[in-house]
């Protein structure tokens, strides 16, 4: 389990390091998590440990989030000040997303719904003529 673990933190110390050299716009964590995918896809499999830890962290995530809403609180005043951008900037995209995404299934519906149906003769590949 311990190897495992390392094995995550490992990717994820890769990726920050990646970051800081490159200067890449994005976090570090995530092209560690790239990097671990890389290294399962390259393997065609995932180690049965590493899936057993990740399972586990993924299971207290909600623990991770404490320390975000302790920011929170203690800016309390600043983010006041802000309430509307803030407000504005959580919601328009909130609400954009949503509605992209409603008519997106909509049209993949509409357009998976328009495929023909295959006959039996396009299955088989023959035609209805003898030889």
């Amino acid at each position: 389990m311990l190897h495992a673990l390392t094995i995550i933190l490992l990717c994820q110390l890769a990726g920050e390091i990646l970051v800081a050299f490159t200067g890449l716009p994005f976090p570090g964590p995530v092209i560690g998590m790239i990097l671990l995918l890389g290294i399962f896809l390259v393997r065609g499999s995932m180690n049965a440990q590493i899936e057993r830890v990740g399972g586990a962290l993924l299971s207290h995530l909600s623990l991770l989030f404490v320390p975000a809403g302790v920011g929170v609180v203690t800016h309390l005043a600043a983010l006041q000040a802000d309430a509307l951008p803030l407000g504005m900037a959580l919601v328009v995209p909130t609400l954009l997303t949503i509605a992209v995404t409603g008519f997106t299934m909509l049209w993949l519906e509409r357009w998976r719904a328009g495929q023909a149906e295959p006959t039996a003769t396009d299955m088989t590949g023959g035609s209805d003529e003898a030889d």
